[in-house]
Protein backbone atom coordinates (compact mmCIF):
# COMPACT_ATOMS: atom_id res chain seq x y z
CA UNK A 1 0.00 0.00 0.00
CA UNK A 2 1.15 3.53 -0.79
CA UNK A 3 0.80 4.59 2.86
CA UNK A 4 3.28 1.88 3.90
CA UNK A 5 5.81 2.99 1.28
CA UNK A 6 5.35 6.56 2.50
CA UNK A 7 5.94 5.36 6.06
CA UNK A 8 9.19 3.58 5.22
CA UNK A 9 10.58 6.53 3.27
CA UNK A 10 9.43 8.95 5.95
CA UNK A 11 11.23 6.88 8.57
CA UNK A 12 14.47 6.93 6.58
CA UNK A 13 14.20 10.70 6.17
CA UNK A 14 13.63 11.03 9.92
CA UNK A 15 16.71 8.91 10.66
CA UNK A 16 18.70 10.92 8.14
CA UNK A 17 17.91 14.08 10.10
CA UNK A 18 18.75 12.54 13.46
CA UNK A 19 22.23 11.54 12.20
CA UNK A 20 22.66 9.13 15.14
CA UNK A 21 23.14 5.79 13.41
CA UNK A 22 23.91 5.40 9.72
CA UNK A 23 21.03 4.17 7.56
CA UNK A 24 20.33 4.36 3.82
CA UNK A 25 19.67 7.93 2.71
CA UNK A 26 16.72 8.76 0.49
CA UNK A 27 17.87 10.11 -2.87
CA UNK A 28 15.36 12.74 -3.99
CA UNK A 29 14.32 13.48 -7.57
CA UNK A 30 15.60 16.55 -9.41
CA UNK A 31 12.40 18.28 -8.28
CA UNK A 32 13.27 17.45 -4.65
CA UNK A 33 10.57 14.81 -4.20
CA UNK A 34 11.33 11.65 -2.18
CA UNK A 35 9.65 9.53 -4.86
CA UNK A 36 9.75 9.17 -8.59
CA UNK A 37 7.24 7.18 -10.61
CA UNK A 38 7.12 4.63 -13.39
CA UNK A 39 4.06 4.48 -15.62
CA UNK A 40 3.00 1.24 -17.29
CA UNK A 41 -0.11 0.35 -19.24
CA UNK A 42 -1.71 -1.03 -16.12
CA UNK A 43 -0.58 1.22 -13.27
CA UNK A 44 1.71 3.93 -11.97
CA UNK A 45 4.39 2.62 -9.61
CA UNK A 46 6.26 4.60 -7.01
CA UNK A 47 10.02 4.59 -7.45
CA UNK A 48 12.34 5.14 -4.52
CA UNK A 49 16.11 5.28 -4.51
CA UNK A 50 18.36 4.98 -1.46
CA UNK A 51 22.09 5.28 -0.98
CA UNK A 52 24.49 2.37 -0.65
CA UNK A 53 26.16 1.62 2.69
CA UNK A 54 29.47 -0.21 2.58
CA UNK A 55 30.32 -2.98 4.99
CA UNK A 56 29.98 -6.71 5.51
CA UNK A 57 26.86 -8.25 7.02
CA UNK A 58 27.26 -9.10 10.68
CA UNK A 59 26.47 -12.74 9.87
CA UNK A 60 29.82 -13.02 8.03
CA UNK A 61 31.91 -11.92 11.03
CA UNK A 62 32.64 -14.30 13.94
CA UNK A 63 30.55 -13.31 16.94
CA UNK A 64 32.00 -12.76 20.40
CA UNK A 65 30.88 -11.01 23.58
CA UNK A 66 32.52 -7.69 22.68
CA UNK A 67 30.84 -7.61 19.28
CA UNK A 68 27.51 -8.55 20.86
CA UNK A 69 27.86 -5.62 23.28
CA UNK A 70 28.65 -3.23 20.42
CA UNK A 71 25.59 -4.53 18.55
CA UNK A 72 23.36 -3.95 21.58
CA UNK A 73 24.56 -0.37 21.91
CA UNK A 74 24.01 0.34 18.21
CA UNK A 75 20.48 -1.10 18.24
CA UNK A 76 19.63 1.01 21.29
CA UNK A 77 20.90 4.15 19.52
CA UNK A 78 18.83 3.27 16.46
CA UNK A 79 15.78 2.82 18.68
CA UNK A 80 16.33 6.19 20.30
CA UNK A 81 16.59 7.83 16.89
CA UNK A 82 13.26 6.28 15.82
CA UNK A 83 11.48 7.02 19.10
CA UNK A 84 9.79 10.28 18.10
CA UNK A 85 8.58 9.15 14.68
CA UNK A 86 4.96 8.37 13.88
CA UNK A 87 3.08 7.91 10.60
CA UNK A 88 -0.29 6.73 9.32
CA UNK A 89 1.37 3.71 7.71
CA UNK A 90 3.18 2.46 10.81
CA UNK A 91 0.95 -0.60 11.28
CA UNK A 92 1.44 -2.66 8.10
CA UNK A 93 0.23 -6.25 7.88
CA UNK A 94 3.42 -8.33 8.01
CA UNK A 95 3.97 -12.07 8.21
CA UNK A 96 6.98 -11.44 10.46
CA UNK A 97 5.15 -9.10 12.86
CA UNK A 98 5.77 -10.65 16.28
CA UNK A 99 2.53 -9.13 17.53
CA UNK A 100 0.68 -11.55 15.23
CA UNK A 101 2.63 -14.72 15.98
CA UNK A 102 -0.49 -16.48 17.31
CA UNK A 103 -1.94 -16.29 13.79
CA UNK A 104 0.81 -18.64 12.55
CA UNK A 105 -0.86 -21.64 14.15
CA UNK A 106 -2.61 -22.48 10.88
CA UNK A 107 0.78 -22.92 9.18
CA UNK A 108 2.30 -25.30 11.71
CA UNK A 109 1.02 -28.36 9.86
CA UNK A 110 3.79 -27.68 7.32
CA UNK A 111 6.52 -28.32 9.92
CA UNK A 112 7.42 -31.93 9.14
CA UNK A 113 9.90 -32.21 12.03
CA UNK A 114 7.72 -33.42 14.93
CA UNK A 115 10.03 -32.18 17.68
CA UNK A 116 10.42 -28.75 16.10
CA UNK A 117 6.64 -28.52 15.64
CA UNK A 118 6.03 -29.23 19.34
CA UNK A 119 8.61 -26.62 20.38
CA UNK A 120 6.99 -24.07 18.08
CA UNK A 121 3.55 -24.84 19.48
CA UNK A 122 4.77 -24.42 23.06
CA UNK A 123 6.49 -21.12 22.20
CA UNK A 124 3.32 -19.73 20.64
CA UNK A 125 1.19 -20.98 23.53
CA UNK A 126 3.49 -19.25 26.03
CA UNK A 127 3.41 -16.06 23.96
CA UNK A 128 -0.38 -16.09 24.05
CA UNK A 129 -0.50 -16.75 27.80
CA UNK A 130 2.31 -14.45 28.94
CA UNK A 131 2.77 -11.71 26.35
CA UNK A 132 -0.51 -10.88 24.63
CA UNK A 133 -2.24 -9.35 27.65
CA UNK A 134 0.87 -7.41 28.66
CA UNK A 135 1.66 -5.91 25.24
CA UNK A 136 -0.63 -2.93 25.74
CA UNK A 137 1.30 -1.87 28.86
CA UNK A 138 4.78 -2.09 27.31
CA UNK A 139 6.63 1.00 26.01
CA UNK A 140 5.83 1.21 22.30
CA UNK A 141 7.44 2.98 19.37
CA UNK A 142 8.40 2.43 15.73
CA UNK A 143 11.03 -0.33 15.62
CA UNK A 144 13.28 -1.74 12.88
CA UNK A 145 11.53 -5.09 13.19
CA UNK A 146 14.24 -7.22 11.56
CA UNK A 147 17.68 -6.43 12.97
CA UNK A 148 19.00 -9.81 11.98
CA UNK A 149 22.72 -10.19 11.09
CA UNK A 150 21.99 -9.81 7.35
CA UNK A 151 20.67 -6.29 7.93
CA UNK A 152 23.47 -5.04 10.18
CA UNK A 153 26.72 -3.92 8.53
CA UNK A 154 30.20 -3.44 9.92
CA UNK A 155 33.78 -2.86 8.86
CA UNK A 156 35.41 -6.32 8.92
CA UNK A 157 38.82 -4.86 9.82
CA UNK A 158 37.92 -2.49 12.66
CA UNK A 159 34.73 -4.42 13.56
CA UNK A 160 32.98 -1.06 13.93
CA UNK A 161 29.36 -0.80 12.81
CA UNK A 162 28.70 1.01 9.56
CA UNK A 163 24.90 0.96 9.51
CA UNK A 164 21.50 -0.72 9.44
CA UNK A 165 19.67 -1.59 6.22
CA UNK A 166 16.31 -3.02 5.12
CA UNK A 167 13.50 -1.21 6.93
CA UNK A 168 10.76 -3.16 5.13
CA UNK A 169 9.61 -4.74 8.41
CA UNK A 170 9.53 -1.47 10.37
CA UNK A 171 6.38 -1.23 12.46
CA UNK A 172 4.99 0.29 15.65
CA UNK A 173 5.39 -2.32 18.36
CA UNK A 174 6.72 -2.74 21.90
CA UNK A 175 10.35 -1.58 21.83
CA UNK A 176 11.59 -4.76 23.54
CA UNK A 177 10.49 -6.67 20.43
CA UNK A 178 13.49 -5.21 18.58
CA UNK A 179 15.78 -6.49 21.33
CA UNK A 180 14.28 -9.99 21.21
CA UNK A 181 14.25 -10.22 17.41
CA UNK A 182 17.97 -9.41 17.23
CA UNK A 183 18.74 -11.68 20.19
CA UNK A 184 17.10 -14.64 18.44
CA UNK A 185 20.03 -14.63 15.99
CA UNK A 186 22.77 -14.41 18.65
CA UNK A 187 22.89 -18.17 19.11
CA UNK A 188 25.81 -19.59 21.01
CA UNK A 189 26.76 -23.19 20.33
CA UNK A 190 29.05 -23.31 23.36
CA UNK A 191 28.42 -24.34 26.94
CA UNK A 192 26.75 -21.01 27.70
CA UNK A 193 23.72 -20.54 25.40
CA UNK A 194 23.47 -16.88 26.48
CA UNK A 195 27.13 -16.05 25.86
CA UNK A 196 26.13 -13.43 23.28
CA UNK A 197 22.55 -12.56 24.27
CA UNK A 198 23.60 -11.54 27.79
CA UNK A 199 26.21 -8.95 26.74
CA UNK A 200 23.92 -7.76 23.93
CA UNK A 201 20.97 -7.07 26.24
CA UNK A 202 23.27 -5.58 28.87
CA UNK A 203 24.72 -3.08 26.39
CA UNK A 204 21.27 -2.18 25.04
CA UNK A 205 20.05 -1.61 28.60
CA UNK A 206 23.02 0.67 29.36
CA UNK A 207 21.80 3.03 26.62
CA UNK A 208 18.04 2.48 26.90
CA UNK A 209 17.12 1.05 30.32
CA UNK A 210 14.54 -1.73 30.06
CA UNK A 211 11.66 -2.06 32.51
CA UNK A 212 11.30 -5.17 34.67
CA UNK A 213 8.22 -6.28 32.74
CA UNK A 214 10.14 -6.03 29.47
CA UNK A 215 13.06 -8.07 30.81
CA UNK A 216 10.67 -10.71 32.13
CA UNK A 217 9.28 -11.28 28.62
CA UNK A 218 12.52 -11.46 26.61
CA UNK A 219 12.70 -15.26 26.67
CA UNK A 220 9.12 -15.63 25.44
CA UNK A 221 9.76 -13.09 22.70
CA UNK A 222 12.99 -14.72 21.54
CA UNK A 223 11.23 -18.09 21.42
CA UNK A 224 8.35 -16.50 19.49
CA UNK A 225 10.76 -15.12 16.89
CA UNK A 226 12.44 -18.50 16.53
CA UNK A 227 9.00 -20.08 16.19
CA UNK A 228 8.17 -17.59 13.43
CA UNK A 229 11.42 -18.37 11.59
CA UNK A 230 10.80 -22.12 11.75
CA UNK A 231 7.11 -21.92 10.77
CA UNK A 232 7.63 -19.65 7.78
CA UNK A 233 10.65 -21.68 6.66
CA UNK A 234 8.71 -24.93 6.50
CA UNK A 235 5.65 -23.25 5.02
CA UNK A 236 7.69 -21.82 2.16
CA UNK A 237 9.47 -25.13 1.57
CA UNK A 238 6.27 -27.19 1.64
CA UNK A 239 5.80 -26.55 -2.07
CA UNK A 240 9.12 -28.30 -2.81
CA UNK A 241 9.91 -32.02 -3.03
CA UNK A 242 11.64 -33.61 -0.05
CA UNK A 243 14.81 -34.16 -2.08
CA UNK A 244 14.80 -30.70 -3.64
CA UNK A 245 18.38 -29.29 -3.34
CA UNK A 246 17.15 -25.82 -2.33
CA UNK A 247 14.96 -27.31 0.40
CA UNK A 248 17.84 -29.37 1.79
CA UNK A 249 20.24 -26.42 1.69
CA UNK A 250 17.78 -24.09 3.42
CA UNK A 251 16.97 -26.61 6.11
CA UNK A 252 20.68 -26.98 6.86
CA UNK A 253 21.14 -23.22 7.07
CA UNK A 254 18.19 -22.71 9.42
CA UNK A 255 18.62 -25.86 11.49
CA UNK A 256 20.11 -23.71 14.21
CA UNK A 257 16.77 -22.00 14.87
CA UNK A 258 15.05 -25.25 15.90
CA UNK A 259 18.07 -26.41 17.89
CA UNK A 260 18.35 -23.10 19.73
CA UNK A 261 14.63 -23.02 20.47
CA UNK A 262 15.00 -26.40 22.19
CA UNK A 263 18.06 -25.17 24.13
CA UNK A 264 16.20 -22.12 25.45
CA UNK A 265 13.21 -24.22 26.38
CA UNK A 266 15.43 -26.52 28.43
CA UNK A 267 17.21 -23.56 30.03
CA UNK A 268 13.96 -22.32 31.52
CA UNK A 269 12.52 -18.90 32.20
CA UNK A 270 13.97 -18.29 35.68
CA UNK A 271 17.51 -19.26 34.67
CA UNK A 272 17.32 -17.19 31.47
CA UNK A 273 16.03 -14.09 33.27
CA UNK A 274 18.54 -14.46 36.11
CA UNK A 275 21.44 -14.62 33.69
CA UNK A 276 20.17 -11.63 31.72
CA UNK A 277 19.74 -9.56 34.88
CA UNK A 278 23.30 -10.46 35.82
CA UNK A 279 24.47 -8.52 32.72
CA UNK A 280 22.49 -5.35 33.50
Amino acid sequence: PAVVTDFQVGLLLHLQESNTVRTPEVVCTVSREPFGSIDTEIATHKLRLVSFISGRPLEEVPMDAALARAFGRQLALLGQAMRGFSHAGENPVLLWDLQRVVELRDLQSHIDDAQARKSVQRAIDDFEKRVVEQMIALPTQVIHGDANPENVLLDPVTRSFTGFIDFSDAIRAPRVFDVAIAAAYLRSAGADPLAFIGPFVGAYNAVTPLQDDEIALILDLVRARLATTITLLYWRLSARDENDPYRQKTLRMEAGAADYLAVLENLGRSSFTEQIKGQL
